[in-house]
């Protein structure tokens, strides 16, 4: 059966599952970026607690090594990892909710194509979309 003998219904929510896998892979790669964020700040926090305050510090500043205080590098670095941190847990709960998402069409899809083989064509009620989130 080709995309053009699908009826409209069922060619919709094929598009809505296919714009959710997308979500779902641009949410996966997000989050996977942030924790490789948190990772990398853990790291220099790490290296930088073996520092004293006498020793000299720089913070990178675009192609620039900047001179820096040591105490507030430590600061702004524990904010970073504490926002970040934050962050992969918002993208961790959006993902979770398209996967859900995904599950639910994926059940209608099945649904409708059960309703399809037995004759029964689907009721316009009975499939509407879950509200978005």
């Amino acid at each position: 059966m080709s995309e053009q003998e699908l009826p409209p219904w069922l060619r919709e929510q094929l598009a809505r599952l296919q714009q959710l896998q997308q979500n779902l892979q641009a949410i996966m790669m997000q989050k996977q970026q942030v924790e490789l964020e948190v990772s990398e700040t853990e790291r220099a926090l790490e290296e930088l607690k073996k520092t004293t305050t006498d020793d000299t510090v720089y913070k990178l500043a675009g192609p620039l090594l900047v001179k820096s205080n040591r105490d507030n590098l430590i600061k702004e670095l524990e904010e970073k990892k504490e926002l970040s941190s934050t962050r992969t847990i918002v993208l961790g709960k959006q993902e979770s909710r398209v996967k859900e998402n995904l599950k639910e069409v994926e059940s209608k899809i099945n649904q409708m194509m059960h309703m399809a083989q037995s004759g029964s064509p689907p009721s316009s009620n009975k499939f509407s979309p879950p509200p978005s989130s």
